[in-house]
């Protein structure tokens, strides 16, 4: 099934067609869609009819899965950054279109790649694959169709050429080095955690910010006391098992790196049983739903979270235009970081153009000539770099507040640690 995202909250249509219907319509029209997803023809619904019309592709939980609020606003996101690309004149003489080529995949790994082998032979690149798992599953393939792709999530393998084969375009940093700056900023802003606990989902995701953690434990003599693996409530049940490891090991602080969900269950099932210490997550622990749960309470008073991203109401150009590209607030902070996650790719399809390469082939021969600007919204590392440039990364602390945008508030904004840059890191923190 297709998706479209639309100006404003989250709101998707089924878009009817199926791809062979598309393929028909537009050789219809004396332009059938190319392989590699460029046509002289408009875009569909586009009023600029001098334009053509490229075609990216959308992977995303955008229905039924553990992290839907949040990949669906990040798609609400590309979708307002393309349009107003578009708006500004698009790229060399083309419109983008995410929509025709969304797919829902509830972060599942088959549907994934079934939609993946579905869309491929019609775009020209990925807007969007949601999922370290899943995009990771796929590099082979993608290798093989030189098939580039907006990173839409943290792993330090898409920092790393050696890990994403130039293939995986990034913004920000990576759940390891989340970790790492958040409890460095824990640690000026409440007490020095001795005795901490991970909870994290099984996979990159999870162990990417249970490495950074236990990194930062050696350099800052501190321990893991538990590293407890997990999965999503639709997998393993409840949260029942972390909950008792948790309390059994007594930790200063519990991180997490599950979904909202988990984190509300978790977080909200200790401190009803006594747990006094505090909660720092990353990025898609938090959804404002959450303030709407029996957990809130215990979430406002001892958890923090942190993006790469500068937060709805930030002063840098480019939140500055991510509110302009919508009226009113989107659905959750997922809009601002599916934004920000778009620079380098708009400005390897520019470099590209530029240069007579829109081809797969030419994207990838064009990675080390793009020049990507954030607009101070998010760290872009050296395109085509073999490793990121930790010292340019930092972060924005959040805290949960019923009365700011999206329910959440920023209590630190550009935040650097000292850890980050005493660690040696020259490779991803966690491989499959």
């Amino acid at each position: 099934m297709a998706y479209t995202g639309q100006r404003g909250l989250r709101r998707f249509a089924a878009i009817p067609a199926v791809a062979s219907l598309v393929l028909a319509a537009a050789c219809s029209s004396g332009d059938s869609i190319a392989a590699q997803g460029v046509t002289s023809t408009p875009c569909p619904g586009s009023a600029h009819t001098d334009r053509g019309c490229i075609y990216l592709g959308v992977l995303s939980d955008l229905e039924n899965g553990p992290f839907t609020p949040l990949g669906a606003s990040m798609n609400d996101g590309q979708v307002a950054f393309w349009k107003q690309v578009n708006a500004a004149g698009g790229i060399g003489g083309y419109d983008i279109d995410i929509s025709t080529y969304t797919r829902n995949t509830s972060y599942d790994p088959r549907t994934h790649r079934i939609a993946y082998e579905e869309i491929a032979p019609n775009v020209l690149a990925l807007s969007m694959s949601f999922g370290t798992a899943q995009t990771v599953a796929m590099l082979n393939q993608m290798d093989a169709d030189d098939m580039m792709s907006t990173a839409a999530t943290l792993w330090s393998g898409w920092n790393y050429r050696s890990a994403d084969r130039n293939l995986v375009l990034s913004g920000g940093y990576s759940y390891c080095t989340e970790a790492v700056t958040g409890l460095d900023w824990f640690a000026e802003t409440h007490y020095t955690p001795r005795n901490i606990a991970v909870v994290a989902y099984r996979g990159n995701y999870g162990g990417d910010y249970a490495s950074g953690a236990l990194k930062w434990a050696l350099a800052n003599d501190a321990t893991i006391a538990d590293r407890i693996d997990t999965g999503p409530n639709a997998e393993v049940g409840n949260q029942d098992g972390p909950v008792a490891e948790i309390l059994a090991a007594a930790p200063d602080l519990v991180m997490l790196a599950t979904g909202p969900a988990e984190t509300a269950e978790i977080v909200g099932k200790l401190v009803k049983s006594g747990y006094t210490g505090r909660f720092l997550g990353s990025i898609p622990t938090w959804n404002a739903a959450l303030l709407k749960s029996a957990a809130a309470p215990a979430l406002t008073a001892l958890y923090n979270y942190t993006t790469p991203v500068d937060s709805w109401g930030g002063d840098s150009m480019g939140a500055k235009h991510a509110r302009d590209a919508i009226s009113g607030e989107p659905a959750n902070f997922g809009y601002s970081l599916g934004w920000a996650i778009t620079y380098p790719l708009k400005a390897l399809l520019t470099t590209a153009a530029a240069n007579g390469e829109l081809t797969r082939a030419g994207l990838r021969r064009s990675v080390g000539a793009m020049k990507p600007d954030g607009e101070g919204m998010v760290v872009i590392h050296p395109a085509g770099a073999a490793e990121p440039d930790l010292k340019s990364e930092w972060s924005v602390v959040f805290e949960p507040d019923a009365g700011a945008p999206m329910g959440a508030r920023p209590v630190s904004v550009g935040y650097q640690g000292a850890t980050l840059g005493r660690l040696n890191l020259h490779e991803p923190c966690t491989r499959l």
